[in-house]
């Protein structure tokens, strides 16, 4: 028996991603229009955010966090995923209490990075996010560097996740600032840009950009169908 895969959203374009993501690359797997059972439970962003701006108070984040946890443990998920990376920072006070185990995405990044022999990475994403010890803390056990942007690229990355990527826009100008902040990493020494939120692989993939990407949310979606069918 294959696992049942929980899947935690946040956003709905990054919770839709990473579940189309499962579906369409099990099928190769599996056989013909096959995946493992999915169940996805998505308590609203707005919710999210009021624990999150002006000021980040992560014990209410985990509250919700674990409100989808026992919803998806009551519709029979063996464990859970969430691809939104800044909401991992609530999962030390998640995992004492959750009823079923987790998959880490900035692990899953850090293990693809080592697979590709990747060993100075940008980190992109909500300020909160690059702020944070999510990917820091990751990587450092693993012995990867990392960059992150500066203080005004975190502030317009973050507006153009919030104002324009979650509500499924994807503007043509705000894919060449980006390009321009990945040309600044590339010359701070980056071999690879990890795509940090669940919306930027939307708005920009490998051949749109001057390093190679590690797209977080494909990248938990993939780690976690292997895990189903292991």
């Amino acid at each position: 028996m294959n696992k049942h895969i929980g899947i935690l959203g946040c956003s709905s374009e990054g919770a839709a991603l990473c579940y189309r993501t499962i579906c369409l690359e099990a099928e190769p797997l599996m056989g013909r229009h096959a995946h493992p059972e999915v169940t996805l439970h998505n308590i609203c962003l707005a919710d999210y955010m009021k624990h999150i701006e002006p000021k980040a108070d992560w014990k209410k984040v985990a509250e919700l966090m674990l409100r989808s946890a026992d919803a998806l443990k009551r519709a029979g998920a063996d464990f859970v995923i969430t691809p939104d990376n800044t909401i991992h920072e609530a999962l030390p006070h998640v995992l004492p209490r959750s009823p079923l185990p987790w998959l880490h995405i900035a692990e899953e990044v850090g293990r693809e990075a080592q697979r590709q022999g990747y060993e100075r990475l940008g980190i992109t994403g909500t300020r909160y996010l690059v702020n944070g010890p999510v990917y820091p803390e990751k990587l450092k056990q693993m012995d990867i560097e990392y960059v992150l942007p500066s203080r005004d690229q975190q502030k317009n990355i973050n507006n153009i996740i919030f104002d324009e990527l979650v509500r499924g826009e994807q503007k043509l100008e705000s894919l060449f600032y980006f390009q321009q902040v990945i040309e600044r990493m590339k010359g701070g020494g980056c071999d690879a840009v990890v795509l940090g939120c669940t919306e930027l692989p939307l708005l920009v993939g490998d051949e749109e950009t001057p390093l190679p990407v590690l797209d977080s949310t494909r990248i938990l979606a993939r780690a976690a169908l292997r895990h189903a069918l292991d």
